[in-house]
């Protein structure tokens, strides 16, 4: 039996809205001397798994204003990943996403206590183990590198349109195929 596949330009519209970034890069000291260290957030990271949590998407650290949640947290080789869907559907999680996309406002920055550090010379600390509570859209980082990389949003007009044909296109080869088939079904019950 033949199934409609929807065609790829639809699956954008599911994720507009969906910010990806960097919250900070391992072993690159911040602007107040912070190192985070790999490993740093696995713990926390694995206490969020097991409640069913996630650290918080906030707008510029205030915990009044949540803008949408974050989906997918890990640690790389480069530092703290992290995907996050705004909510659209919220004046805060709107005005996140224009500034974002416009590229007005590119900056994130950490929310965490810090469980274990060490010194690591004058003005400044390695931070071994912290629990990540929240992560934020910025207008400055403290973390020069930890920044928006993507923001995904809804296709043109023009990209609509031709979304638009490639589906009515679609739908027709679709009958197009169930009619011959039930020809050539037709055909080979008469043999």
């Amino acid at each position: 039996m033949l199934q409609k596949q929807a065609p790829a330009a639809f699956a954008a519209l599911a994720v507009e809205g969906r910010v990806e970034d960097y919250g900070t890069v391992f072993e690159v000291p911040d602007l107040e001397g912070d190192i985070i260290t790999p490993g740093a957030f696995t713990a926390s990271l694995d206490r969020h798994r097991q409640a069913g949590t996630a650290p918080r998407l906030l707008w510029q650290h205030d915990p009044t204003q949540p803008i949408g949640r974050w989906v997918e947290v890990r640690e790389d080789a480069r530092g703290l990943r992290l995907t996050g869907q705004l909510a659209l559907e919220t004046q805060a999680g709107r005005e996140a996403h224009a500034l974002l996309k416009q590229g007005a406002l590119d900056g994130l920055s950490l929310g965490f206590l810090i469980r274990r550090a060490e010194s690591a010379g004058p003005g400044q600390r390695r931070i071994l183990e912290a629990d990540l509570l929240e992560c934020s859209p910025v207008t400055f980082p403290c973390h020069p590198e930890a920044r928006v990389l993507t923001v995904k949003t809804l296709p043109s007009d023009k990209e609509q349109i031709m979304t638009e044909q490639t589906e009515t296109a679609l739908a027709s080869l679709t009958a197009d195929l169930a009619t011959l088939k039930q020809r050539t079904d037709a055909l080979d019950t008469a043999v």
